[in-house]
């Protein structure tokens, strides 16, 4: 690099440097919060304050916001890939066609290696489900601001930060893994399913405190003041794009493992005959 490039470099941040500065200075002191630290925490959890109206109707989590909107975009993008990119797919696929390719190949594989008796549907839920998990997760990093009904100003969190999407996410994932145990086995597949009664359970906690571990991280070094300037952004960057890959990926593994387990065909054990004595 020549000496006018680093000058030019050196010059750049000093700029962003000092424009940081003036935006501290001009916001006023760093510690004053307008929420104490434990209602910040709390409401993250409970939603017992900060609430958004719906179209004007009714009072929801700022976590409902999120997941309307996060499906309103996946849905758009959906129909936007199916009507102009897949009717151009070629031979020699291009970058989108190849990513595309790529990505449905990675869920298909997974089912099948899982569930080698049925797994066409197993593959399309763990695509629609890792999508949506790993979406949704990074929804938070562009910060989208809503009004709550007492006027404070708020970023909608992540769908599944909320204990109310993560709980349906579970039991979703388990319906799906019923289905396939009685599509497999019919009655007997309920029985297998329903051995694995916490399973549910266990996925919607360990989807709900992966997320929110992330967000009250990131509060606290919010609310330090030693800490409040520059590291936020990378502690939360770095958070969410872990839990967004963490998560999907644990999900829809455990979801491939047990459904394979249950839909496989389990044969009843024939009885020995009997041999007869002359």
């Amino acid at each position: 690099m020549s000496k006018e490039k680093r000058r030019t470099f050196l010059l750049i941040w000093i700029l962003v440097l000092a424009a940081l500065l003036a935006g501290i200075i001009l916001t006023g002191p760093a510690g004053a919060k307008d929420e104490a630290l434990n209602e910040a925490m709390r409401d993250a959890v409970l939603h017992e304050e900060n609430r958004v109206s719906l179209l004007g109707l009714v009072e929801v989590n700022p976590a409902v916001i999120s997941a309307l909107t996060v499906n309103g975009v996946l849905l758009l993008a959906a129909a936007c890939i199916r009507i102009f990119v897949i009717p151009r797919f070629q031979l020699i696929p291009g970058r989108v066609q190849m990513l595309l390719e790529e990505l449905v190949g990675f869920f298909d594989g997974l089912a099948r290696s899982n569930s080698p008796h049925r797994h066409k549907f197993l593959g399309v839920y763990l695509f629609a489900a890792g999508t949506y998990i790993f979406t949704g997760t990074l929804f938070e990093l562009f910060g989208v601001q809503s009004v709550t009904t007492g006027g404070r100003i708020i970023a909608l969190p992540a769908p599944l930060s909320d204990i109310n999407g993560a709980i349906c996410m579970g039991c979703l994932s388990y319906l799906v893994i019923l289905s396939g145990g009685i599509a497999g086995n019919g009655l007997r597949g309920v029985g297998l399913t329903l051995k694995d009664f916490s399973l549910p359970i266990s996925m919607s906690f360990r989807l709900f405190g992966a997320l929110l571990s992330g967000l009250l991280v990131t509060e606290l070094v919010y609310y330090s003041l030693a800490l409040s300037f520059v590291l936020p952004v990378i502690v939360g960057v770095i958070f969410t794009l872990l839990h967004a890959l963490i998560q999907t990926y644990v999900l829809i593994m455990l979801t491939a493992l047990f459904y394979g387990e249950v839909s496989e065909p389990h044969r009843k054990k024939e009885k020995p005959a009997r041999t007869q004595h002359n």
